[in-house]
């Protein structure tokens, strides 16, 4: 089956699973401000982002459906930003659908992701890189959501009358915000958009501290390992 086979061929690309992964979120976050300059670079960005995550949940997936999920999600989210680059439709509409999509395919990813590295098998180097590439995610996709709230109430983030705040403007303050620094020279104003950067907060907290529970409790004290031996 046509499905199949390519699910099995995105999978191959991320024999090593969730080292690539990030290293590939990771390049993308720091390289796309230098290609979005021009209508191929955009272009070029998009459907990178949407190729990493619809591989990565090929890996981490235990079946077809999670790829077919993602790829339900991954297409129209690059399908409507493309719109947006090439001048179809009204731009505000587009790109609300867009941030949404977007936000829906980081947040899919995520949970894949997640019950991969918190299944209850050994801890590996793969599944440390996996929970890096999981925070990086959450701050990717809470500047979209960021994105979208802006779209639906102007100023919400002090933007000058008439203007917005541009993507990195909001994943400068989404890793701001989830590394518990501050959203820098970026406001948020109004209670609905301070309480969405709050659960960001309390998420980014959680997340290490559960995730260093988790470590400690696969790897016991060196006294209790030299008892049982």
């Amino acid at each position: 089956m046509a499905i199949m086979r390519l699910h099995s061929g995105f999978a191959r690309v991320f024999r090593q699973r969730c080292f690539y992964l990030f290293l590939s979120i990771l390049v993308l976050i720091v390289v796309a401000p230098f290609l979005t300059d021009t209508l191929q670079g955009r272009v070029l960005v998009q459907a990178l982002q949407v190729l990493v995550l619809i591989a990565a949940v090929a890996a981490v997936g235990r079946s077809t459906l999670p790829f077919v999920i993602a790829l339900l999600i991954g297409l129209p989210a690059f399908l409507f930003q493309s719109g947006i680059t090439f001048g179809y439709g009204e731009v505000a509409t587009l790109g609300l659908y867009s941030n949404v999509f977007h936000a829906a395919f980081y947040l899919v990813a995520i949970l894949y992701l997640l019950r991969y590295v918190f299944s209850p098998d050994v801890m590996t180097d793969d599944k440390l890189f996996g929970a890096a590439s999981v925070y990086l995610m959450l701050a990717v996709m809470f500047a979209y959501i960021y994105m979208a709230a802006q779209l639906m109430e102007p100023g919400a983030f002090g933007a000058p009358p008439g203007r917005r705040r541009d993507f990195y403007d909001l994943l400068y303050m989404s890793f701001g915000t989830i590394t518990s620094n501050g959203p820098g020279d970026v406001t948020p104003v109004g209670p609905k958009i301070r309480a969405i950067v709050i659960i960001e907060q309390i998420i980014g907290v959680l997340y290490v501290a559960i995730l260093i529970a988790r470590l400690a409790g696969i790897y016991p004290p060196r006294r209790a390992r030299d008892t049982n031996a």
